[in-house]
């Protein structure tokens, strides 16, 4: 099949063949059409697999290819993206395949000047990319109107629930009409969307792609077994001794990803890192620089893991091992993008190897081993580095957010002989995860479902 195939306006593909692409990805074969059809899609893919003109292309060619209207300050299109990375990315597919139709877009995000995003706000736009953080920021400012939004897309919908974003995109939705297009895009579909999608989506078509093979095919996974101490020279032999000449390499913490590139440089690796504490112009520097080759190790944290699109990512370096196993998934998703392949390589460390035997339970199958393998690297049952137990199937109790659950803490303080918590709740504010997941459901607000049967869809043929 081929992208001609589908029924997209002439100015549409025109954009898809000058970026040199013929052949849809999976994904895009089968959620192009849906999209077309005005219907809500909840897709799940793979990470590097095209999700982003999955949804950029038939939307571009429903909101314009027949219509005339003149941007307004009220948009018609709104997309959702976890991280500032993510957001640029998305805004720089939707500028790529929209550049011969008369489309205008913002990008709204954190850590910057807002005073340039409000202007464009006012020039007028029609596809609007936003973080939930700054775009209610604005929204509570007056500058962002979403009473004309037609298509809401949520592109990692499962980071952005799972990363506390729940409340604020209840808000966001309350503004944005019921009469609406609802698109959910992701790497992976864990349990806790499934209300949410119940809730904000209109009969969908569900999309699954290989949703038995999580980690990209194209992507050969090593582990090397050492300790922590010794990681920053095994680094450094394997950064030469694997031509990893373009390389991101991920830490658990910002002092980490930090520290990290001062050892790089200690060994005449060049190196810079991407996270929270970094300005966005410094990240945007280094990300370029990246992207021009002129860079050959980027460190980051997770909250990079799925805001990265760079092709040609020959390795990914598990420096720390994360101890939420879809994360790893995400991460080792950086490198083998758009056809290409690549390598992913763990650094296990003893007080990792729980978090190594989860992956290895999500991947359904062991890491392959270089190297020397320690006797400690062959325990079965270990603990994951929050201290719980690693058992066996999904570590039972775990939270996705890593922390033990409260009766796991409250029996391993009676095993220690120490006295019982209460029992009393605590008065602190419940996290936004807690209500996502646990909380009691809410009374009815006595909004009626949302109902489509009135309106019009597109229609491949419009």
């Amino acid at each position: 099949m081929r992208f001609d195939d589908f029924p997209l306006c002439a100015p549409v593909l025109r954009a898809v063949f000058d970026s040199g692409y013929e052949t849809p990805s999976p994904i895009q074969e089968r959620a192009i059409p849906a999209v077309l059809e005005g219907n809500d899609v909840l897709g799940c893919a793979q990470t590097g697999t095209g999700k982003t003109a999955a949804f950029a292309l038939p939307i571009l060619h429903n909101l314009f290819a027949n219509k005339k209207a003149k941007p307004t300050n009220k948009p018609r299109c709104l997309v959702l993206a976890p991280t500032r990375e993510l957001a640029g990315q998305i805004a720089e597919g939707f500028q790529t395949y929209g550049k011969h139709l008369p489309v205008r877009g913002a990008v709204l995000f954190g850590g910057v000047n807002q005073n340039p995003q409000v202007k464009k706000l006012r020039r007028g736009l029609d596809v609007l990319i936003a973080t939930p953080g700054r775009l209610l920021d604005l929204m509570n400012q007056g500058h962002v109107d979403l009473s004309r939004i037609e298509v809401l897309v949520l592109d990692e919908a499962d980071r952005m629930l799972d990363m506390g974003f729940i409340n604020d995109i209840k808000k966001v939705v309350k503004q944005i009409p019921d009469a609406r297009q609802t698109l959910f895009f992701s790497a992976t579909m864990p349990r806790e969307i499934k209300k949410l999608v119940n809730e904000m989506l209109y009969e969908p078509v569900k999309i699954e792609i290989a949703p038995d093979s999580p980690a990209a095919d194209r992507v050969k996974q090593t582990v090397y077994f050492a300790d922590k101490a010794d990681k920053p020279d095994l680094f450094a032999v394997l950064h030469d001794k694997l031509g990893m000449y373009r390389t991101i390499a991920f830490t658990r913490t910002k002092h980490g990803a930090d520290k990290l590139v001062r050892q790089l440089h200690q060994r005449g690796i060049k190196s810079q890192a991407i996270h929270g504490n970094k300005t966005q112009n410094n990240r945007q520097k280094a990300l370029d620089a990246f992207k021009k080759g002129k860079l050959p190790v980027l460190v980051a944290t997770d909250i990079a893991a799925r805001g990265i699109d760079v092709d040609k990512v020959t390795h990914v370096v598990n420096y720390d091992i994360t101890h939420e196993a879809e994360t790893h998934i995400h991460r080792i998703g950086r490198t083998a993008r758009a056809g290409e392949e690549g390598e992913a390589v763990a650094l296990c460390a003893p007080d990792e190897l729980g978090n190594l035997h989860q992956i290895e339970r999500l991947l359904g199958k062991p890491i392959e081993v270089v190297g020397e393998k320690p006797d400690w690297a062959n325990k079965t049952n270990v603990p994951l580095m929050n201290g719980q137990q690693n058992r066996g199937g999904g570590g039972g109790g775990r939270r996705r957010g890593g922390k033990p659950s409260s009766h796991k803490q409250r029996g391993a303080s009676q095993a220690k002989g120490g006295r019982p918590r209460s029992k009393k709740k605590s008065a602190g504010k419940p996290s936004a995860h807690a209500n996502a997941s646990h909380g009691k459901p809410k009374p009815n607000s006595g909004k009626p479902k949302r109902r489509r049967n009135n309106r019009t869809k597109p229609g491949r043929g419009a």
